[in-house]
């Protein structure tokens, strides 16, 4: 069905940056909703940012300003979240989503990365 690749965690100071990659793929032609999810120790996971398939964005209030979903333009089904400002609170593993669902009439299974660390500090 979907198997998704993620990259680009790492150690970063405060008020640094990284950028996340997210590689879905399918063997469809489908455009897929694309999302980040992350998780901090002791934490439930929470949804940091998606793109669905028709472009609509959606941030958590507490990322928004600071971090950008976005497809790349080559391969739709890869999607970057820029993630500037970092604080200690972004620390966590993050993990790329595709939400199961109808794409183009194929029904396609929920797609979980295996996550990728980042970690914010000084």
């Amino acid at each position: 069905q979907v198997q998704i690749v993620e990259s680009g965690g790492g150690l970063v100071q405060p008020g640094g940056s990284l950028r996340l990659s997210c590689a879905a793929s399918t063997s469809t032609s489908s455009i897929l909703a694309i999302g980040w999810y992350r998780q901090a120790p002791g934490k439930q996971r929470e949804l940091v940012a998606r793109i669905s398939s028709s472009g609509t964005i959606t941030y958590a209030d507490s990322v928004k300003g600071r971090f950008s979903i976005s497809r790349d333009n080559t391969n739709k089904n890869t999607a970057y979240l820029k993630m500037n400002t970092l604080t200690l609170e972004d620390s966590g593993t993050y993990y790329c989503h595709v939400p199961g669902g109808f794409y183009d009439g194929i029904y396609i299974l929920t797609a979980w990365g295996e996550g990728t660390q980042v970690t914010v500090s000084s």
